[in-house]
């Protein structure tokens, strides 16, 4: 069961309303009392802004109380109103926002009283920074509003652009970017028509900050760029910290971890010089949540307990009270909830006195979510029912269905399933409503897991697979920064339907749902390189579609901690708009429909494109499923009999290592205790279907492997019965998924001509037998090669669309982090003058009339964190940009032999042999010596296996 909390951040606000400021001293007037009197009033004032600035708020606040006091004694109301709009902005900048709205009022009324506009306007703006602040933003517009039609009365120019500057915070907290920008344009006019440099840095750095709101984070840089510039020039040093810490922000949203680290060390260093130890510790905050984000803890512990006392200090209660929330969630994060409580339950106390129920619903999720931890359900459900009272009394939507979700995983943990679904059944119309798709995923998923348990198979499939759909669009769109994440948080469901659907006894659909979840993850795959389409017009499209959905993300982020009805209005418009052209790409476009299908094809039109004699095995690792035991499925798919699956129990961890094993043994030629578990990889993967794959008497096995499966070779798999390997038992190659298109060729009875390029000089590893494999490729065909210093990127560029046999025996990379060892970075491939070529570009190279690429030398590596995406990936590439079949080489193997396969393999096919037999029958030689499988194997053939 997922379960979700809400989470509420610190850093220095973006874009924020701000107070505005009087004059120190109003127009002097002694004629009512003595220059002693005024003298010392004047002086207050001056300590009071004195202590203001260095960080003293509350002392400041008990030198103003003595000037109101004086001013009220000798009856100087405009000397009182300063008094009560200074205390008040004090009060404001240390969280107490009632005690500040009651100033700001008393300062208006004054103002009022004495026909004084400008103060008027001035308090107006500062009633609407308090509204503004306590998340009422529509109440808060109404006073700038106000404000704004009496500073352009009075003709105040500076003080009519902060207020517009004011209007477009507003209308951004809200999810209104358009509105924003149009009252921050007006600001920004205003401010460079009258030359106020100040007034220009700070509009241009709230325009970067409503383009970051939306994702759209290069624009936002260049603002904030231009922000920086003017700053630095007039020498505005806490404008300039506030820019450095946006630009600090920016990187830190997109993962560029260190470049966020180095932007707030230039902040912290500026704020300590200007003596602001509240922006100070908001700084050591944010510096917290990088080491958090990128999982350093103990650092980020370090920093959030130097913010700490730096907020009591200065009696900033919001800041202590989010340090606190940010310390325990360090320490929910390190599995030690005990420990979170007692900073939780510090921080709730204070957002309390502060009278911030935001904060104060969020922090009682937070110790809801601890008591879970802990195993208090009873503990956490009283925390829970009183965060749900305060969001929905303040209407925070998203808050009351993330709480209605917490009480419903609660419910599950002690075995109610009634009060669970009752539950999701409340939270799910709210995130309908809101627009937040990733969390309607999540309860479905939750409402399918009840229904599963309540023995109601039929409607626990139907929410999960309405839940794998929305989450499929959603991972479609995400960045690379956050789509680990999120596909570890997802990756359950999709599993639990197809387990499901097994055992209902529904093998087709099972296997419809499995095939669509392997296709999407290639088609994730080109999202995640960023491949491209050969259809300028195309990908002109696709890449409005990726800017939507990033955008969507940001809003989606954003609405969990500032939901308001606008704001769901923008993401369920601009989610209905990102569909539609999803919908208008695949229609104009069926060469790339693949990367936006979200629905399985029907199995009939998958199966009338597997090959006729064809037996298609699949195997699908059904784990990580609560309250489910962990199997593996076989898939036995065929062009025109019923679909066979069957499940064979395992113990998921022991899988894995075996898998891991069985992969650093093949890699290694000096392994010599590799039979163990080729047999009983054999024994998982084969044997269960051994008598069904016997009775089709295939004339070949097609595999599509997922995950870390796609690192073996299937063909070393070992039958200790028979005594034979896979492979002399029939003709293997891979698919990397099943089409619901194929491409017909017209076969030929002529030799194919080739195209061979061989050992591109200089390389780090020089490959002899490379360069005599291209020879003596192009010898026994008619065509060209290439090699050393003549293998060039160029003639790889424009001349492989005129040949349907692409040789590349040349060093390539597809593996994560790159390959150092030949200097080449992931996802490329090697040429002459050590120019490499990234296979995302595939598609632009017109292979429509190629019947197979052979790249002999590439290498990948399987890593722990590895599901073998890249190395289907490659294939699925090379397909969509137009080739019927790929080989590929899943590690560097070694040179000669290589170079003896690929010559026999030539040979083979010049006979008229299929690719998928003239492979088999270059390999079977090392087979009957009984060479180890690291020198045989690694050549695997994916995709069409027929002839040429």
């Amino acid at each position: 069961m997922k379960r979700i909390i809400i989470t509420s951040l610190i850093g220095i606000t973006t874009l924020t309303t701000t107070p505005l400021i009087l004059p120190l001293l109003p127009q002097r007037s002694y004629a009512q009392t003595s220059n002693s009197q005024a003298e010392k009033l004047e002086q207050l004032l001056k300590t009071a802004s004195q202590q203001k600035q260095q960080g003293q708020p509350l002392k400041a606040i008990e030198t103003l109380q003595q000037a109101l006091t004086i001013a009220k004694k000798i009856q100087s109301r405009k000397w009182e109103a300063l008094a009560n709009l200074a205390i008040g902005f004090n009060y404001y900048s240390i969280g107490k926002s009632q005690k500040a709205l009651n100033f700001y009022e008393q300062a208006f009324m004054i103002y009022r009283e004495v026909g004084d506009h400008f103060g008027k306007a001035t308090s107006l703006n500062n009633i609407g920074t308090v509204y503004s602040s306590i998340g009422e933003p529509k109440e808060a517009e109404k006073y700038f509003q106000q404000a704004l039609s009496i500073m352009r009365e009075i003709s105040d120019r500076l003080g009519e652009a902060q207020t517009l500057n004011n209007i477009g915070a507003v209308y951004r907290s809200i999810g209104e970017p358009q509105k924003a920008l149009t009252y921050l344009r007006q600001a920004l006019s205003i401010s460079l028509e009258v030359s106020n440099h100040l007034g220009i840095s700070k509009t241009l750095n709230n325009i970067g900050a409503v383009y970051s709101s939306v994702g759209e984070s290069q624009k936002a840089l260049t603002y904030y760029q231009k922000a920086l510039v003017i700053q630095q020039k007039i020498r505005d040093r806490l404008g300039e910290a506030t820019t450095l810490n946006n630009i600090g922000l920016h990187y830190s949203s997109i993962s560029k971890f260190q470049e966020a680290l180095e932007y707030y060390q230039q902040v912290l260093a500026i704020l300590k010089e200007v003596q602001n130890p509240s922006g100070e510790a908001t700084t050591l905050n944010n510096i917290g949540q990088v080491y958090s984000s990128i999982g350093k803890f103990q650092e980020a512990l370090e920093y959030y307990q130097q913010a700490l006392p730096i907020f009591k200090e200065v009696q900033n209660f919001s800041g202590e009270a989010t340090t606190l929330n940010n310390i325990g969630r360090v320490y929910d994060k390190n599995g030690k909830p005990q420990e979170a409580l007692k900073y939780y339950q510090q921080a709730l106390p204070i957002f309390k006195e502060v009278k911030n129920p935001s904060g104060e619903a969020a922090t009682l999720n937070k110790i809801g979510v601890a008591y879970q931890n802990i195993g208090k359900p009873q503990e956490a459900l009283k925390y829970y029912q009183q965060a749900l009272r305060i969001l929905r009394e303040i209407g925070d939507r998203s808050g009351e269905a993330t709480t209605l979700n917490n009480i419903g995983v609660v419910y599950y943990s002690i075995d109610q399933p009634e009060k669970v679904l009752k539950y999701y059944e409340q939270a799910l119309p709210i995130i309908r409503k809101i627009g937040d798709h990733s969390r309607e995923a999540t309860i479905l998923a939750n409402i399918g897991v009840i229904y599963r348990d309540s023995k109601q198979p039929q409607e626990a499939i139907k929410s999960w697979k309405e839940s794998v759909q929305i989450t499929m669009k959603i991972r479609a769109g995400l960045q690379q920064q956050h789509r680990k994440a999120f596909i570890q948080d997802n990756e359950s469901t999709p599993v639990a339907l197809i387990d499901i659907l097994i055992d209902q006894n529904q093998p087709d659909i099972a296997w419809e749902w499995y095939n669509l979840a392997t296709t999407f993850d290639l088609a994730d795959y080109t999202r995640l390189i960023d491949a491209k389409v050969k259809n300028p017009e195309a990908q002109k499209l696709i890449n409005q579609w990726q800017q939507n959905n990033q955008q969507l993300q940001v809003l989606y982020s954003k609405i969990e901690d500032e939901w308001s009805p606008q704001l769901s209005q923008q993401i369920n418009q601009l989610q209905a708009e990102t569909n539609q052209l999803a919908a208008d790409i695949t229609n104009k476009y069926p060469e790339v429909a693949e990367l936006f299908e979200f629905k399985p094809e029907d199995i009939d039109k998958l199966k009338a494109n597997i090959a006729p004699g064809t037996v298609v095995i699949q195997p699908a690792l059904l784990t990580g499923v609560a309250r489910v035991s962990d199997s593996i499925a076989i898939f036995l798919v065929t062009r025109d009999k019923p679909t066979i699956v069957k499940k064979v129990p395992i113990d998921a961890k022991e899988f894995d290592r075996l898998l891991t094993e069985y992969r650093a043994q093949l890699e290694n030629p000096n392994a010599d205790d590799y039979d163990l578990n080729q047999e009983k990889l054999y024994d998982y993967l084969i044997r269960p279907m051994e008598t069904e794959i016997t009775a089709y008497s295939p004339k070949q096995l097609a595999i599509i492997a997922t995950g870390k499966l796609r690192y073996i070779p299937f063909e070393t798999l070992y039958d200790k019965e028979t005594n034979q390997y896979l492979i002399a038992k029939y003709p293997i190659h891979n698919l990397t998924r099943i089409s619901a298109t194929r491409k017909q060729h017209s076969k030929t009875t002529k030799s194919p001509k080739v195209l061979a390029f061989g050992n591109p000089t200089p390389t780090k590893i020089d490959l002899p037998g490379a360069e005599i494999e291209a020879k003596s490729i192009v010898e026994k065909f008619s065509g060209k090669h290439l090699i050393r210093e003549k293998a060039t990127l160029a003639s790889f560029k424009t001349e492989s669309s005129g040949f349907p046999l692409v040789h590349l025996a040349t060093h390539g990379c597809f593996q994560k982090g790159g390959c150092p060892g030949v200097g080449l970075e992931a996802n490329n491939i090697l040429f002459a003058n050590r120019e490499t070529f990234n296979i995302a570009d595939a598609a632009l190279l017109g292979l429509e009339n190629t019947d197979l690429i052979v790249l002999s030398a590439c290498q990948t590596a399987m890593k722990a964190d590895s599901n073998g995406e890249e190395i289907a990936g490659v294939a699925y590439l090379f397909e969509r940009a137009g080739a019927d079949a790929v080989i590929a080489s899943l590690w560097n193997a070694e040179d000669g032999i290589t170079k003896d396969i690929m010559v026999n393999f030539y040979e083979n096919v010049k006979e008229g042999m299929t690719k998928v037999e003239a492979l088999r029958q270059a390999k079977l030689g090392y087979v009957r010596e009984n060479i180890h499988p690291f020198y045989w194997s690694p050549l695997i053939l994916i995709g069409d296996g027929s002839e040429f």
